[in-house]
């Protein structure tokens, strides 16, 4: 496949050149343009400090990764406060939030906000030790199983270790905004 590209290109095969991994690829600001296309669910991801204070921060980026082992996936901006401290501490949750959420997800993106003030004004429980917002469209509190840096980012595996499901429409991130859905609500299988 590399040799029709490059037989396509008019550019000359070399030994060991791999038209994907060898070419500049697009800039940034192209990139972030197809990233800005993906819609996601909103999630505050929340830890522990190492005096033992919750951190957290608004995150787009989680995904189920395996329900047997439950495993989750959530990539965290390298060298957030959030970050550092799920290393340090090996667990954090995910809060899942709901349409009516958005000052939330606003006030926990923003890094110029101190930790403690993000957390001003949400319900807050802890479960396992770990701070959880009640009013979440779903929670999990999880252990780190990995973290691995890629780019600005770090890719963090968390298991699964408790889970509450609640009712609501999802809050959702596409096109740079904050978004809600539209239409019937979906029906699930315990309706």
């Amino acid at each position: 496949m590399a040799d029709l590209t490059l037989a396509l290109r008019g550019t000359p095969a070399a030994a060991g050149w791999d038209a994907l991994r060898d070419e500049p690829g697009p800039d940034t600001v192209r990139c972030l343009g197809l990233y800005s296309k993906l819609t996601a669910g909103v999630t505050v991801v929340t830890a522990l400090d190492g005096t033992g204070r919750p951190t957290g921060m608004t995150v787009s980026a989680l995904t189920s990764l395996s329900a047997r082992p439950p495993l989750v996936l959530a990539c965290l901006r390298s060298g957030s406060r959030t970050l550092s401290a799920l290393r340090e501490q090996g667990s954090f949750a995910v809060s899942l939030l709901t349409a009516h959420q958005k000052s939330m997800a606003e006030r926990f993106a923003d890094s110029s906000v101190p930790p403690a003030r993000r957390f001003t004004g949400s319900h807050v429980r802890q479960v396992l030790g770990l701070p959880v917002l009640v009013d979440a469209l779903a929670w999990s509190v999880c252990l780190v199983e990995d973290v691995q840096p890629y780019g600005d980012h770090h890719a963090v595996v968390g298991r699964v270790m408790a889970v509450e499901v609640n009712g609501g429409r999802p809050l959702v991130w596409h096109d740079r905004g904050f978004h809600t859905l539209n239409g019937p609500r979906p029906t699930s299988a315990e309706d």
